[in-house]
């Protein structure tokens, strides 16, 4: 493994940090579903999958450093939020709608009766608009009762703001300063809750602050650091290294191996990343991860209410359960594929063209 290099000078894509965006994306849809499982979470194997949200975070402040620090001032702050909305709000709107179909429809629970039809249109409103509202009980009073997993877009377009007005702006030393302040924050809030899992909750709200603040300036930093570091390990070699990360032992201290993955572990593996050396028989594989990785993160919370309602009520077999979970990740896989191909896509595409449209006149 040699020394960390820089850059190169045309734009590439990374397939490889692609690739494992779309590993950490599977590695929340077995977690959520184990939650329910595991209601002790010292029984859960991937206990540690909700850190994926902080690898999202990490590797969310490198692209956007590599994609938009060199072009943001010609492009000006409208064509930059404009361009963020379109690559992120379709699917905050699919995941709402899908997320409210699962709270009036679900065949195994739920209490919608219990709720105004004025409620129930707010709280689809505020996860439209991702207006935080944790007033619905029967979805663990979410930040986002129709589609939970929205808590950390709610903060990806926090960081995006702060981004074009503040840190596109600043030095790399002033940077640094502020990654060791939020390093600082997250020591605190591990300590203080014994874990980093907080965020998607109201009295958890600033967790996520916290959370988003440091990894997306570690990634940003590593970016503008040129802290790339040239490897052979390759898409499986860190797709293994990743999963550890989730894998990892449940412990009284948690708090500690927590913060230490996402203050560095983290933020090793997007260097060693952004410098692997793909095979090129991978490659698909890796473009295909990608691209499904936020169809899926975002649309799969739908289905795990109702899963969730179902074990509770039914309680079904060691054999029986693993063949629903089983069958239920294959199923969301291809269920986000539909929606992405189907939907997300054409709706980018559609937008895409008309923002291109009016520049033009």
């Amino acid at each position: 493994m040699s020394k960390p290099t820089s850059l190169p000078q045309s734009k590439q894509h990374f397939e490889i940090l692609d690739g494992l965006r779309g590993v950490a994306a599977l590695a929340v849809v077995i977690f959520h579903f184990m939650e329910w499982v595991f209601p002790d979470p010292s029984m859960n194997f991937i206990g540690h999958g909700f850190l994926a949200v902080d690898f999202f975070f990490c590797l969310s402040g490198f692209v956007i450093g590599y994609a938009y620090d060199d072009r943001i001032a010609k492009m000006g702050l409208r064509t930059f939020f404009i361009s963020r909305i379109i690559r992120l709000h379709p699917l905050v709107i699919a995941g709402s709608i899908l997320g409210l179909l699962a709270f009036l429809f679900d065949p195994f629970g739920g209490h919608p009766e219990q709720y105004s039809t004025g409620k129930i249109a707010l709280a689809f409103l505020s996860s439209l608009l991702l207006v935080p509202m944790p007033a619905i009980a029967d979805r663990a009073y979410n930040l986002f009762s129709f589609n939970a997993p929205a808590w950390s877009l709610f903060w990806e377009y926090i960081a995006n703001i702060v981004y074009a007005f503040v840190l596109c702006r600043i030095s790399r030393g002033f940077l640094a300063l502020l990654t060791i302040l939020s390093a600082m924050a997250i020591c605190f809030v591990a300590y203080r809750s014994g874990n980093l899992l907080g965020g998607w909750s109201g009295p958890t709200f600033w967790d996520g602050g916290a959370r988003v603040s440091y990894s997306f300036l570690a990634g940003l930093l590593i970016y503008r650091s040129n802290w790339i570091i040239r490897n052979k390990l390759g898409f499986i070699g860190l797709s293994a290294l990743l999963l550890l990360a989730f894998l990892m032992p449940y412990s009284k201290w948690n708090w500690l191996s927590e913060t230490l993955v996402v203050l560095f572990y983290f933020p090793l593996l997007i260097a060693l990343g952004a410098g692997a050396t793909l095979a090129p028989v991978l490659k698909k594989a890796c473009i295909f991860s990608g691209q499904i990785s936020y169809p899926l993160y975002m649309t799969h919370y739908a289905v795990l209410w109702m899963f969730g309602n179902y074990y509770t009520s039914h309680k079904p077999g060691t054999m029986q359960l693993a063949f629903i979970v089983v069958g239920g990740i294959i199923l969301l896989v291809g269920a986000a594929y539909l929606v992405m191909v189907v939907y997300d896509m054409p709706v980018r595409k559609y937008l895409s063209a008309k923002r291109l449209e009016k520049t033009r006149k």
